[in-house]
């Protein structure tokens, strides 16, 4: 058996305006939640989502 390994693909950078128009929020308020989480996406659409709510 051979064992292919696969190496993850880096992810893109998220943009301040695809996240303020996915989740119907302002802009400045994607970039401050991308101030704070950096380029973790789950964390970043997860806080999104709380002020979208």
């Amino acid at each position: 058996m051979t064992e292919q390994t696969q190496a993850a693909t880096p992810a893109k950078p998220i943009d301040a305006k695809v996240l303020a128009k996915k989740f119907r929020i302002t802009v400045e308020e994607a970039q401050a939640i991308l101030d704070e989480y950096g380029s973790d996406k789950k964390a970043a659409e997860k806080a999104a989502r709380r002020i979208a709510a």
